[in-house]
């Protein structure tokens, strides 16, 4: 319920009890400024500056209100001299919506405080890799490069932004989102697309910063925080369930050409590892830069490089294993597609009215005009001949965070809002070509750049392109921050490249960080590997007979949890329960709200990995409950706990009342 009171020169709004915001002429709660941006991209990362001018804090208020429906509607008009905005309140649906007017010229930013507490706890924004809880720091929103290594303390990152710019930070992110959860009970979204930075840095306030103004902003307080998560998907959207055939083993990421998957494949069955598909980024062909191998951005079967595939599809998916490619919203200059798209018009144009070349690192590709309706319908045209119809089983529908900021779209909006719709726009196309064949419930693809509009349009998030290192940042350790984070955003599917992909700058991936990655990849929705972008200087699934036994052990386990998985994936679509969630969710001790290195797999299972290396045990803080180890059936009760986690049997729990037990108990036999 909203109320809003007036104490002298104090204005309180208050919805269902909770202060949502103070002002007074001493503290307004709004601010306008004159900004002027300098925004620089190179090869996907983002260098953005804004000088900000004319501040002008809107101290004085009028509050009015009427009855519509019923129900009290409050307006308030915050002004300085001759300069106003208004806020309308109002309740809808069950939650609060604000409704702000346009910003008055000269001034291009509003910036808006909402009250916090001290000892607050605020989650989400999208995808986080650093921090789970967002307190003490600044995120600006702009979907970019996560970057290498994103720590600026560090030698790699470092390295990376001295030899290509390419470092990153901690909150560089391929999928921004302007919602938050606060502890306190509720969550805040804003209605927009354009250049955000959220600043918890604050006892006192939250400070956000919009270069547009949102729509809309909506505001929604629960009892408890499950509650909260779950309607942030009621709200924007839920995802479905996936195919079945995806819990029956894992997907193997393998590249150069037919037969040689074919070996692979026979080899990894033969040591009877369960596979369910094999990915193959390179079907539609390979090209080799200083970065290492990369691919022919022409979305169409390389008979070269893969030989007889259309049988081989069609064989493999006759005896359950899929083949699953790569696709990306760009068309390599040059190329049959691009020239089709040139040809009709279709792709985004520069200042000049030519074809916009991307620069991707030594080679160019043309922008497919998503705004163009035709344009749009082409491109999903050419998914569904060349991908679905060829026999594929799913994809990686990658990128999404390039669009330019100086790029002309057809239909003319304004690139800096494009920039950040672009992702949801890209997930769009792919799922209306795989509604539009018929195949929603046996195609899976994935995604690692996104925003709010993806909850409802991409079946499955992956982390991106992590480093093959136990970096907290970018690392093995990043990417259960990063799904606890769109968790709390509320997106609910996510994984990883098993082993990471980045290898640079002397790092290789190590036997024993692929074998890591992988235990705690069988505790999570999908099991997916990559060779990484220099695959020969990677240890590899099949690098050894250990390795390829602690493959057949791991995927086993992910397969025998099908029945669990299904469950848990269920609850994600029907109610907007995360499949990997934290611990908090159910159990909200004080520990708990900032712990990241542990979380809940479904409501039953926590998981604890590895994550440094040469580790063999460690500490596990266990909540109010009895847990069962899983492996050895020993029982634990609540509190910290020194864990044996040998190779392939990592340190994960279930809950001795689980209506699972019987199918858990099952583990510690094997």
């Amino acid at each position: 319920m909203i109320s809003c009171t007036m104490q002298k020169e104090r204005l309180v709004l208050l919805y269902d009890k909770l202060p949502i915001i103070e002002h007074t002429p001493s503290s307004p709660c709004i601010y306008l400024y004159r900004g002027t941006e300098k925004i620089d991209m190179y090869r996907g990362n983002y260098f953005i500056e804004d000088d900000l001018q004319d501040k002008v804090g809107l101290k004085g208020y009028e509050l009015s209100q009427s009855l519509k429906e019923g129900r009290v509607h409050y307006t308030i008009r915050f002004y300085q001299d001759d300069i106003s905005m208004t806020c309308s309140l109002l309740e809808r649906d069950g939650r609060l919506e604000m409704l702000f007017s346009a910003i008055p010229s000269p001034y291009n930013r509003l910036e808006l405080f909402i009250t916090a507490e001290k000892d607050e706890h605020v989650y989400g924004c999208g995808e986080q890799f650093s921090y789970l809880d967002l307190r003490g720091r600044n995120f600006p929103l702009w979907t970019g490069e996560q970057g290498v290594g994103r720590n600026k303390k560090t030698a790699i990152t470092q390295t990376a932004d001295r030899e290509d710019r390419a470092g990153g930070d901690y909150h560089t992110t391929f999928y921004p989102q302007p919602t938050f959860v606060s502890s306190r009970g509720y969550f805040f979204h804003a209605e927009t697309y354009g250049y955000a930075d959220f600043d918890f840095s604050s006892q006192r306030a939250h400070r956000l910063m919009f270069w547009d103004v949102p729509s809309s902003i909506t505001l929604s307080a629960k009892p408890t925080l499950l509650e909260v998560v779950q309607d942030i998907s009621a709200f924007l959207g839920r995802q479905g369930k996936l195919p079945l055939w995806v819990y029956d083993g894992v997907i193997l990421g393998m590249q150069g050409g037919t037969q040689n998957c074919l070996d692979k494949l026979e080899r990894m069955q033969r040591s009877s590892v369960p596979v369910v598909g094999i990915w193959a980024q390179d079907w539609q062909g390979e090209r080799y830069t200083s970065f290492g191998k990369r691919l022919r951005w022409n979305w169409q079967w390389d008979p070269v490089l893969y030989p007889d595939l259309d049988k081989v599809v069609a064989k493999l998916a006759d005896e359950g294993v899929r083949f699953l490619g790569y696709i990306n919203p760009y068309v390599l200059e040059g190329h049959e597609l691009y020239n089709e798209a040139d040809a009709k018009g279709f792709l985004a144009l520069n200042g000049e009215g030519k074809p916009y070349l991307v620069d991707f690192g030594e080679f160019y590709a043309g922008i497919v005009d998503f705004t163009n309706p035709q344009a749009k319908a082409w491109y999903v045209k050419v998914i569904q001949k060349e991908m679905i119809d060829f026999g594929l089983g799913g994809w990686m529908a990658d990128f999404g965070e390039y669009l330019p900021t100086d790029v002309v779209l057809f239909d003319k909006s304004p690139a800096m809002i494009a920039h950040n719709q672009w992702p949801g726009i890209w997930a769009e196309v792919n799922k209306l070509a795989v509604e539009g064949a018929g195949k929603a419930d046996e195609i899976l693809y994935f995604m690692r750049a996104g925003n709010a509009r993806s909850l409802a349009l991409c079946p499955m998030m992956w982390a991106g392109d992590q480093n093959v290192d136990w970096s907290e940042d970018d690392g093995l350790p990043s990417v259960i921050t990063s799904a606890l984070s769109l968790a709390m955003s509320g997106m609910g599917l996510h994984h990883s490249d098993i082993g990471g992909y980045t290898t640079l700058y002397g790092m290789k991936r190590t036997k024993e960080l692929l074998c890591r990655w992988t235990e705690f990849a069988a505790f999570t929705p999908l099991m997916r590997t990559h060779e990484g972008n220099r695959p020969k200087d990677n240890w590899q699934f099949d690098g050894d007979g250990q390795t390829i036994a602690l493959f057949a052990r791991m995927a086993t386990i992910h397969a025998r949890l099908k029945a669990y998985l299904i469950v848990a994936v269920g609850e994600n679509a029907e109610h907007g329960t995360p499949v990997m969630r934290p611990i908090f969710l159910h159990y909200p001790e004080k520990p708990f709200f900032t712990c990241k290195d542990e979380y809940l797999l479904g409501r039953d299972l926590l998981v604890a990995p590895i994550l440094e290396e040469g580790a063999s045990q460690r500490s596990v803080l266990l909540p109010d409950d009895e847990w069962v180890h899983l492996f050895t059936s020993r029982v634990y009760g609540p509190g910290e706990h020194r864990i044996d986690a040998p190779m392939g049997s990592p340190a994960v729990f279930y809950r001795k009342r689980s209506p699972f037990a019987s199918l858990f108990s099952s583990f510690a036999l094997s």
